[in-house]
């Protein structure tokens, strides 16, 4: 059975959502900054720490982790800083 989304892995970085990670002061300035992005087709890709084992294991009822997928977790004033730039439709 096809599933009704799919990740297209052609697509492309368009536009930061939120502020550097820098500028909200929750990175040393290493490559391994959390952040949030739109991608080219509309997608949003999330850079976080991947928690799948740890939090994965007491998900809450009807959640589910499929193989091909992970959980990852960023700090919550990334979102906030990112509200404005998400649509409301």
């Amino acid at each position: 059975m096809d599933r009704p989304w799919e990740a297209d892995p052609d697509t492309g970085f368009k536009q930061r959502l939120g502020k550097p990670p820098q500028e909200l002061g929750i990175t040393t300035g290493t490559p391994d900054c959390p952040d949030i992005w739109e991608l080219t087709n509309g997608d949003i890709a999330v850079i976080g720490r991947d928690l799948t084992q740890s939090l994965g294991r007491d998900l809450p009822d009807g959640v589910s982790i499929g193989s091909d997928e992970r959980l990852v977790v960023i700090p919550r004033n990334m979102l906030i800083a990112a509200k404005p730039d998400i649509p409301s439709v």
